[in-house]
């Protein structure tokens, strides 16, 4: 086998760079380990990192899917100066997010259909296999985390509404150790939440706030995630350009990314923190009685928004959720997620998703979270100045502030409700789709955010 190997080296066919293929057709590989095909992957010459092998997972992924290969054993090359946890974490999750593929509404003859992979073997010495199996568990977990986020997002907004984020809540409690219940459009109404009520009222959908809470039954600190759930986003009387409309179904992603999250956080049960998750889940129409711009709203708490732009509504669903999040629940830390604003996209383009924060110590974190799952984030500024922006004349603020800043007023929106409390805002409007290409990130949907929210919760202190 290793003279094959040498020949194609010798032959220039394989020079082992960052990402390249040689498959061979061998008649084994180990003594007692028979397989068809023998897949080398190249790591290249540059300094090894966890991205590294979660890109080289994908590349694996990818070729499994079109060989049509529905068993891999993976070698982990350990004879190489890197944590061997760490490749084997970032290979698997590479591996499940390279290999991912959405055909449900695709009609297809049987032979033509890519077989899902079904099983994956590891091999490692004996001396790393007890770390090497809790590695797979990690990265398998978090691989099928952004796996489900895509498959949210992939479907269309007449199947994906708000009643299917409150049913995929249920159906995540019901597997986990989660606490779940539904704030329906009556309770909303007695609360006051008029951002959610508002945006959804031009629609035939009714809103829901769908709650999921893991807790440890110990005193430790509460982590509270708010994700986007804007099942459909037309714009509202604001009405967007006809072109990139479809789009706007994954106007939901931040709200996904916060619910495959919180089913991974079930499964896995840390004992450093609680975790409670609001996804304000709605739709955003044109209809006779849908906002319209120049409105007044009240959200929850009793602060007033004239709304200016319709198609700025993100904004005010979370709004709602953030007040009342941090008022019920009194979070130590709170995270929220959203497809907010086109802004973002020019400022960082679709590498990075933006971060804002009022609190160094947390934006740390979430930056360090997000540089272990690969999802790297910027942070941009937030101070005082940029909330003159948002003075109303009629109301206490307005939704939006203009053109110059708009990520950063939109955050500085969102900071108005919730108070002292430490928070930090992923607008993921740039990386929910059309993200960076990569051997694990497939066209459409790309999962962001739901490992960063992962590795922060398995990384809190």
């Amino acid at each position: 086998m290793q003279e094959r190997i040498d020949q194609a080296f010798e032959l220039g066919d394989c020079q082992g760079k960052k990402e390249e293929c040689l498959l061979i057709y061998p008649e084994r590989v180990f003594d007692g380990v028979q397989a068809g095909r023998l897949l080398i992957v190249g790591l290249g010459k540059d300094e090894l990192t966890r991205e590294m092998f979660r890109r080289a997972g994908g590349v694996v992924g990818q070729k499994a899917l079109g060989l049509k290969a529905e068993k891999l054993f993976l070698v982990v090359p350990e004879e190489l100066a890197f944590p061997v946890d760490d490749m084997v974490e970032c290979l698997s999750e590479g591996l499940v997010l390279g290999s991912y593929q959405f055909n449900k509404y695709k009609k297809k003859e049987e032979e033509e259909k890519r077989p899902a992979i079904k099983r994956i073997s590891l091999y490692v010495q004996d001396g790393s296999l007890v770390a090497a199996r809790k590695a797979v568990k990690r990265g398998l977990a978090a691989g099928q985390a952004g796996a489900a986020v895509r498959d949210m997002a992939n479907e269309p907004g007449n199947v994906w509404t708000p009643q299917a984020f409150a049913e995929y809540g249920a159906k995540i409690a019901g597997e986990g150790h989660l606490l779940f219940r539904v704030m329906e459009k009556e309770e909303m109404q007695e609360l006051k939440l008029g951002g959610i009520l508002g945006v959804s009222q031009g629609s035939a959908q009714p809103p829901k706030l769908v709650v999921l809470e893991y807790r440890t039954g110990r005193k430790v600190p509460t982590l509270l995630l708010v994700g986007k759930g804007l099942t459909f986003d037309s714009g509202g009387i604001s009405l967007k350009p006809g072109e990139s409309m479809g789009d706007m179904k994954y106007d939901m992603c931040g709200g996904a990314a916060v619910m495959a999250a919180m089913q991974v956080i079930g499964e896995e049960q840390p004992t450093r923190i609680d975790v409670v998750a609001l996804v304000p889940a709605a739709e955003n129409m044109p209809s006779a009685s849908a906002l319209k711009p120049g409105d007044i709203i009240t959200q929850y708490g009793g602060k007033t928004v004239e709304v200016l732009n319709t198609d700025a509504e993100g904004r005010l669903i979370l709004a709602d959720a953030l007040a009342y999040g941090v008022e019920k629940y009194k979070p130590d830390a709170v995270v929220d997620v959203a497809t907010l604003t086109g802004a973002v996209i020019i400022g960082l383009g679709h590498h990075r998703t933006g971060l804002l924060a009022n609190n160094d110590e947390l934006a740390a974190k979430v930056l360090a979270a997000g540089e272990r799952a690969g999802e790297l984030l910027w942070r941009l500024p937030l101070a005082d100045d940029y909330r003159e922006q948002l003075k109303s004349q009629i109301a206490d603020l307005k939704n939006v502030g203009g053109r110059p800043a708009g990520t950063i007023t939109a955050a500085a929106f969102l900071q108005e409700f919730v108070g002292e409390t430490p928070w930090a805002h992923l607008d993921i409007a740039g990386t929910a789709w059309n993200y960076t290409e990569k051997p694990y990130v497939p066209k459409g949907p790309s999962g962001i955010a739901a490992r960063t929210l992962i590795e922060l919760v398995r990384s809190w202190k």
